[in-house]
């Protein structure tokens, strides 16, 4: 039977690394920190514990550099068999609901903890495969902390190759940003930001062009609008705009206008969204809502809400545009 030897020695550090992890947690984020599950493979560890809010990145800085000053010290790994009541007098940590026979194997790594009076960092029961010495870890990085289920967390990590591997792959990464910045390395966040905030300033700057072509003619002998009774409707279907743009868009028409109802219709990426705004001085004679839930049925929408002088509705049938319109009018012509 062949062993695979380089297998082995990743599973034997991070079984170890996950020992180093269990010992940092409960030193950063408290004694009530307990394991509630784990993984051990050859190209990553996973650790579950107990703990009832999410680990900041701070303080998972604070817990990597814990565990990684441990391999750093490159103490001998030591293991013995001893019964478990001698192993819980050492302070070995045992797992809650396992039963144990007469003798265990208690597993010692990380030096002497002076602070707690114990012969090493670390002292758990276990009897799984282990790293000689602390040193042959490696190295140790956190990839991830996520919830898995109420109180308890996940800490997915890398040790030895794998962790090499990781930081190697993220340096590509950076690498090729700064290349497509056209920036040094450690310029690429400043250039980022810079980056972000001018992207805000342009955003803007089309949001206020789509108004202003939006909205630009519109006036009461213009095609877009229509006297129906004593209510001026105004209809039109704008190209290329964002849902959330149409209220800012319908506010703007409205400023300056009286007794009139607007209709606006947005078509992007096969969606179709529908605003109608109402002036003031529509109130107890037109709803919004009822008007736009009329034009709902047909885009293919369902609902429709908002309040009496504006309301919003989406749906999947954009050809259907016009016909909304058309049936908003014809509410208003009753």
């Amino acid at each position: 039977m062949d062993i695979d030897i380089s297998r082995r020695d990743s599973l034997r550090a991070n079984h170890s690394a996950t020992h180093l992890l269990h010992e940092a947690l409960r030193l950063t984020l408290g004694d009530h920190v307990a394991q509630k599950g784990s993984l051990v493979a050859p190209d990553r560890l996973r650790f579950d514990f107990s703990h009832n809010e999410a680990v900041k990145s701070d303080k998972l800085d604070v817990i990597e550099d814990i565990v990684n000053h441990h391999i750093q010290m490159n103490s001998p790994v030591d293991t013995r068999i001893m019964t478990p009541e001698m192993a819980i007098a050492e302070g070995a940590m045992a797992l809650f609901g396992e039963k144990y026979g007469d003798e265990v194997r208690v597993v010692t790594m990380g030096g002497e903890d002076v602070s707690h009076n114990k012969s090493a960092w670390s002292v758990e029961l276990c009897g799984g495969t282990h790293v000689n010495r602390t040193g042959d870890i490696g190295s140790f990085k956190i990839i991830s902390e996520s919830a898995v289920a109420g109180g308890v967390r996940r800490i997915e990590a890398v040790s030895q190759n794998a962790a090499r591997r990781w930081f190697s792959e993220r340096e590509t990464i950076l690498d090729k940003t700064a290349t497509l910045l056209k920036s040094k390395i450690e310029l690429v966040p400043d250039r980022v930001a810079n980056l972000l905030i001018e992207k805000k300033k342009l955003e803007a700057e089309i949001t206020q062009l789509r108004q202003k072509i939006a909205t630009g003619g519109f006036s009461a002998e213009n095609r877009d609008s229509e006297k129906i009774g004593n209510t001026t409707f105004i209809g039109r279907i704008v190209e290329d705009t964002p849902a959330k743009e149409l209220k800012p868009l319908a506010d703007q028409l409205r400023l300056n206008a009286t007794k009139t109802v607007i209709c606006l219709a947005a078509i992007q990426n096969d969606k179709i969204s529908i605003v109608v705004a109402l002036t003031p001085d529509c109130e107890g004679e037109h709803d919004a809502v009822g008007l736009v839930r009329i034009a709902a049925d047909a885009i293919g929408g369902t609902g429709g809400g908002g309040r009496f002088d504006m309301a919003q509705a989406g749906g999947n049938k954009p050809e259907n545009a016009n016909a909304a319109l058309e049936s908003v009018r014809q509410a208003l012509a009753q």
